[in-house]
């Protein structure tokens, strides 16, 4: 595929978008287009090689994780998580299963529900951001929310889900949470360059996320410190497409659960996608997809495994990528 630059300049200037754009083919490095910076105020420009937040486009790593516990015959698809979380969280229902949480059709209240009026940057999370750095961190977010229906009954995109995900890997595998996605997903992949950064520690190749096209202040207040089940990890446009490249290789699943992991199950409302087990999928394309929209990031990627395709947008504002990743979506799926 190539991106029509006129087309990619008026999507760039729609909503100011500052980040990078990146197209890859098989094994060859592909387009890059770069924008605005990765820290103004000391005036860092974005470049090919920046780490960018992922938001929820993280789930796609979570669920792996979980896929890699049932891959090692140590949890099941089907396993009840209440045996596992013990007296945590008393209020998710005794049936809720991991393909459930995975799928999105849990039926758990959540902590942070996208469906209630919720902007990216307001000032949402109800205790202070820099105790939310360790999954157990989570427990009072997660905690008092009631089952919003019975599990399975329907599909509703549920971020608490995600982080109960994590409470899992960590008590079935005995690790850190991201300790376990570096060694099962990250290092099987080859990602030297995907991790969970503290928001108030990043790294000089690391874009702060803005909350405005303009200005300096930053989303640190506004998320978790750092990154757990349901989003929040770093990466680059080069490591994403050698994330999918890996996957489709094989090297993260085995076939079987390869294939339930891209099946598509349930249609997103108000998405152009169907939901597999932790990725977007294009039913009649076959086109995956990771996205991921908070305060100050906006990204989605775009594998097209028919034609070894990686498009991907990676954005330091909220709403810069979207004109974006719609011209990016129709170019990949108009093959």
């Amino acid at each position: 595929m190539e991106i029509e630059l006129s087309a990619l300049a008026a999507a760039v200037a729609e909503e100011q978008f500052t980040g990078v754009v990146a197209v890859d083919v098989a094994d060859e490095p592909g387009e890059r287009h770069c924008y605005g910076f990765a820290n103004r105020a000391f005036g860092v420009p974005n470049g090919p090689e920046t780490r960018f937040a992922l938001a929820s486009g993280s789930k796609t790593f979570t669920a792996l994780g979980i896929l890699r516990l049932v891959d090692a015959g140590r949890l099941e698809l089907s396993s009840p998580v209440r045996p596992i979380l013990g007296a945590d969280l008393p209020l998710i229902d005794d049936a809720v299963t991991v393909e459930q949480l995975l799928a999105h059709t849990s039926g758990i209240g959540d902590y942070l529900d996208e469906s209630d009026d919720w902007d990216a940057s307001d000032y949402v999370l109800p205790v202070p951001v820099h105790t939310l750095a360790t999954t157990s961190g989570f427990l009072p977010l997660l905690d008092g929310h009631p089952q919003a229906f019975p599990p399975g009954e329907r599909f509703a995109y549920c971020n608490g889900g995600y982080v109960v995900l994590a409470l899992v890997i960590e008590r079935v595998s005995g690790l850190d949470f991201r300790t376990f996605l570096q060694n099962e997903v990250f290092d099987r992949a080859g990602l030297a360059a995907t991790s969970y950064l503290r928001s108030d520690e990043l790294p000089g190749d690391a874009a702060v996320g803005y909350l405005d096209a303009d200005g300096d202040r930053s989303n640190v207040l506004h998320l978790p410190v750092r990154g757990n089940g349901d989003g929040g990890a770093y990466s680059t446009a080069a490591d994403l497409h050698r994330f999918w490249r890996a996957l489709l290789a094989g090297r993260i699943l085995g076939p079987d659960l390869l294939a339930e992991f891209v099946r598509p199950r349930n249609d997103v409302p108000d998405e152009p996608f169907w939901y597999g087990l932790g990725v977007y999928v294009d039913p009649d394309s076959g086109v995956l997809a990771m996205e991921g929209y908070d305060a100050g990031v906006s990204m989605r990627s775009l594998h097209d495994p028919a034609a070894a395709t990686t498009a991907s947008v990676l954005g330091n504002t909220p709403d810069g990528s979207w004109p974006i990743a719609e011209l990016l979506l129709e170019a990949i799926t108009s093959r």
